[in-house]
């Protein structure tokens, strides 16, 4: 029965945000490096590079907060490429600073140089985008969301970068006269953004094909929420939570537990379910859609908030007070499956407060889960994080973006969680701890293993992506060159990857 339902064949990957790819830049983007990557996994024997969302990120710097939840981050846009089609001068580049540390994103020169060089490019080809073929065929493709994008970044500029909620009232509620008076002022803004959405969509496109062509695909992720400042809450007001002036009622999070005494304040605004269904969620078919077309798997974060979701008023401090919410349910599964999106394959990020009904909605989805194994050893519950525990329609990760590296676990998880480990693993020091924890991964029935790139390289707690409810600091690290041009044992490394893939049957 379990194998009708099955998305994936017997595989590994690796995750490795695109930010992380080493660029001399200040960020990786999708150029050389990107093919490199590719070839690094083809020659590891891996069949998927699992990715971070790839969208415009806000204050914070988080891909789960972004301006919108269609376009693509500039700063992903490969600056030699447009050296190589005459927009820009390799000199224009190297003169900025783009930051001292190789192994880290400064995302505060990120903000102020790459603006730089991309209006640079911009008015090298203004002139002629009104007869480039290509730039027209791709602002009709997209004009769903496209205009919406960027008229809301043209605005938001004219603002200072201030949110739309600070925006004069006839521009945040959307008058028509309003938006045609700031269409045609901010006409050549609105093109410079739409420009760049074709630059990172032509290069994500040429990146995607060559991955594809080495047998490896593509899984991205999308978060379940958008930011509040977004162009998606702006230009789609009634799918939310809003009152009349658009404020939110009530935004995202997580109740209180053994970890966040006080819950999570996600402050994401929520969505007007009543609303999206009557619409047959079209807006959210359009994303999956959307999303499908550039991936070949779509990781949906926070699956359990389609069946109930964590409610906060807005402006409360913390989580405390929050409430659980019914979710759209089976409704907008059956909306999805029904849709029929051609390549859709979606994995449920079903981590976090399960419950019955939670398990009952992924079961009827068919889509696989994830394991991670960190939360295998936690002393102060039963877990089903345990190896022996999965189905074969689950995807399992020895740890995600939101926890710190392997290596760090052994060094910073509770004692009798860490003994535990090491007697599941029969290990008696960190590092074999690490490959203890892929080996188990990598061995487990799950059909497919996705390995952090942070773990097969041994890191501590320096490369770790991200730690829930804290500020700054975060998303930062990047991977040394060497480990794709075999410098410093990458091509040992390579092959050991590769024998751990076809030694458990993952080749």
């Amino acid at each position: 029965m379990e194998g009708s339902n099955r998305v994936f064949a017997r595989a590994s990957g690796i995750l490795l945000a695109a930010s992380s790819l080493p660029s001399p830049y200040g960020i990786g983007s999708f150029g050389k490096a990107a093919k490199d990557w590719i070839d690094f996994l083809e020659q590891a024997g891996q069949k998927h590079w699992q990715l971070l969302p790839l969208g415009v990120t806000s204050w914070g710097d988080s891909p789960y907060m972004s301006f919108s939840a269609f376009a693509m981050h500039p700063y992903y846009i490969d600056l030699d490429a447009l050296c190589d089609q005459g927009l820009l001068e390799k000199p224009e580049i190297t003169a900025l600073d783009w930051g001292a540390r190789p192994d880290s994103t400064d995302y505060a020169l990120l903000y102020r140089n790459r603006e730089i060089v991309l209006h640079r490019a911009f008015s090298r080809v203004r002139r002629t985008l009104e007869t480039n073929a290509d730039f027209t065929y791709f602002c009709k493709k997209n004009r769903s969301w496209l205009k919406d994008f960027c008229l809301f970044m043209a605005i938001k500029k004219l603002h200072g970068g201030a949110s739309w909620l600070e925006w004069e009232r006839d521009a945040r509620l959307r008058d028509a006269a309003a938006l045609e008076r700031h269409e045609k002022d901010l006409a050549e803004t609105m093109q410079y953004h739409a420009f760049l959405q074709f630059l990172a969509f032509t290069q994500w496109k040429d990146i995607k094909s060559y991955a594809n062509s080495k047998n490896i695909s593509i899984i991205g992720d999308m978060p379940i929420y958008v930011a509040i400042d977004s162009a998606d809450v702006w230009a789609n007001g009634d799918l939310f939570q809003l009152d009349e002036d658009r404020v939110p009622t009530c935004v995202a999070g997580c109740p209180p537990d053994a970890f966040a005494p006080k819950g999570q304040l996600w402050g994401n605004p929520l969505y007007n379910w009543k609303k999206a269904a009557e619409t047959g969620f079209a807006w959210w078919i359009s994303r999956i859609r959307e999303n499908s077309a550039l991936y070949d798997v779509v990781r949906i974060d926070h699956f359990r908030g389609f069946e109930s979701y964590y409610s906060i008023p807005y402006g409360a401090p913390d989580a405390s007070n929050g409430e659980w919410a019914p979710g759209p349910g089976l409704a907008f599964v059956n909306a999805v499956n029904a849709a029929a999106i051609k390549g859709a394959a979606i994995i449920a990020e079903d981590l976090g407060y399960r419950t019955p009904e939670v398990s009952a909605l992924l079961a009827a989805s068919g889509y696989p889960g994830m394991k991670v194994l960190q939360f295998a050893f936690d002393s102060r519950e039963n877990s089903d994080y345990m190896p022996y525990t999965y189905p074969r329609n689950c995807v399992v990760y020895t740890g995600t973006h939101d926890n710190t590296t392997t290596l760090d676990w052994f060094a910073s998880a509770r004692r009798e969680d860490v003994e535990c480990a090491k007697d599941f693993l029969g290990v008696d020091n960190p590092v074999d701890g690490v490959w203890g924890f892929i080996r188990a991964a990598l061995s487990s029935v799950a059909d497919l293993a996705v390995i952090p790139m942070q773990d097969y390289l041994c890191l501590g707690a320096e490369a770790r992506m991200n730690a829930p409810s804290t500020l700054g600091g975060n998303w930062r690290w990047r991977m040394s060159p060497d480990v794709m041009s075999g410098g410093s044992g990458g091509s040992a490394l390579a092959k050991k990857i590769r024998r751990l893939a076809e030694v458990n049957g993952r080749l």
